[in-house]
């Protein structure tokens, strides 16, 4: 049968890649609270090249994992998936958040985001960027060349209430001092996190979070990553890149990149049909982690597509029993 246009209903990818997250979080699991966040992240990679090349797709990894941290790594380019499917690229974080894993604290996630072909930003040598991510109610509200003051009274407008009603995520970095202070002196409350954007980007795009914006200089992966979320959730983001010395500066502009670009949702993820899942690994405010009983674990997922605009969340119980019969990984005590 022909359908209008040539188009025809197509799979949701994202119900696929959240069996990918799943395993990352079911391994990664097994290391919270061990102090190891390196074994972590070896053990969420694997499980998680495992699943990837299971999924019915030609993916081509653009945001790969562990550069910065010196981690094992799914790299950049690497292909994934079986190859019968759509031509996609890929972007994973096998954990956002290893600190947080490796010393039990709230917040860890496994995502993985995908969309067309050519369609995500690659980062190149550019390991941070500057961020400012809000919701759909403040949809171009925000200016990452204005002050954080400004941003914070744009997006007080936006939502129709005063500043001292917003409330703005920041890592808590040295770094940030400025920031912190002046979204202090204009009026709005200030919530300062460890580690991991991702998470407080989603919850700026979710309207019962009690957060508003994300702001500040974090992960350019975990950027390209947010802006995929932010896409489906209908979401605003701006970055620009943030060369940490000469050296990176150099590469960047050697490599053709304009670190004075700003960087628009559009720019981080022009795709079309973008698709995302994320599985708790710890438990937080976006997704509970994973939890373990006698026969097997639990595991909280959110599963979004952006042409649908569908958000679902996936609660599922793996049996330890099965979960072994795909995987090396030994998921009982």
């Amino acid at each position: 049968m022909d359908f209008p246009g040539d188009e025809r209903p197509d799979r949701n990818l994202a119900l696929e890649i959240v069996r990918v997250t799943e395993a990352a979080a079911l391994a990664a699991a097994r290391w919270v609270g061990r102090g190891d966040k390196i074994a972590a992240d070896q053990a969420a990679v694997d499980a998680m090249r495992l699943m990837l090349d299971s999924v019915s797709m030609d993916g081509v990894v653009v945001i790969g994992e562990g550069e910065k941290d010196e981690a094992p790594m799914l790299y950049n380019g690497e292909q994934v998936g079986n190859g019968a499917g759509p031509q996609v690229d890929v972007a994973v974080d096998p954990i956002d958040g290893t600190r947080l894993t490796s010393v039990g604290q709230p917040n860890a996630l496994s995502v993985v985001a995908v969309a067309e072909r050519d369609t995500m930003f690659f980062p190149g040598a550019a390991v941070y960027m500057e961020k400012i991510a809000v919701g759909p109610d403040a949809v171009g509200a925000i200016d990452i060349t204005a002050s954080p003051e400004e941003n914070v009274q744009r997006v007080a407008r936006a939502k129709r209430v005063g500043p001292e009603e917003i409330t703005v995520v920041i890592l808590d970095r040295d770094r940030h001092e400025g920031i912190i202070q002046a979204c202090r002196d204009v009026g709005a409350r200030v919530y300062l996190i460890t580690d991991g954007d991702v998470a407080p980007a989603i919850a700026a795009a979710r309207p019962d979070s009690g957060i508003d914006i994300l702001m500040g200089i974090g992960g350019t992966p975990e950027g390209v990553i947010a802006a995929c979320a932010l896409k489906c959730l209908g979401g605003d983001m701006q970055g620009r890149l943030y060369p940490r010395n000469d050296e990176e500066r150099d590469k960047l502009e050697g490599a053709g990149y304009d670190i004075s670009d700003i960087l628009t949702i559009e720019h981080l993820v022009s795709g079309k049909d973008v698709f995302f899942a994320a599985t708790g690994i710890t438990n937080g405010a976006l997704l509970r982690g994973v939890h373990y009983d006698g026969d097997g674990a639990s595991t909280y997922s959110m599963v979004m597509r952006s042409r649908s605009g569908t958000v679902r969340y996936v609660e599922a119980h793996h049996e330890f029993e099965k979960l072994e019969r795909f995987s090396t990984i030994a998921y009982r005590r």
